[in-house]
């Protein structure tokens, strides 16, 4: 999860903020490149950041059964009576 939090913190604060102006040289569209990260480029970054670890947590949680489809596990006889 470190990369993705490297990747936000770069999108965001690096691309978005400290090199806007070197990034402002080139065009995307006819819109500078810097703007274009600041306003519209990051949140597609941030929405495909949010599906990336929704499908890491919902791999890690089926690694440790604990995934929405699996039933609760619990003891065969939880009355603490035995039949």
């Amino acid at each position: 999860m470190l990369v993705l939090l490297s990747i936000w913190f770069v999108v965001s604060y690096l691309l978005g903020i400290v090199f806007v102006e070197t990034l402002n040289q080139f065009y995307l569209g006819g819109i500078p490149l810097g703007f274009w990260f600041a306003q519209q480029g990051a949140i597609f970054v941030f929405i495909i950041l949010t599906f990336v670890y929704a499908f890491a947590m919902d791999r890690i949680d089926r690694r440790h059964g604990v995934d929405d489809n699996s039933a609760p596990r619990l003891p065969k006889d939880i009355s603490g009576t035995a039949e």
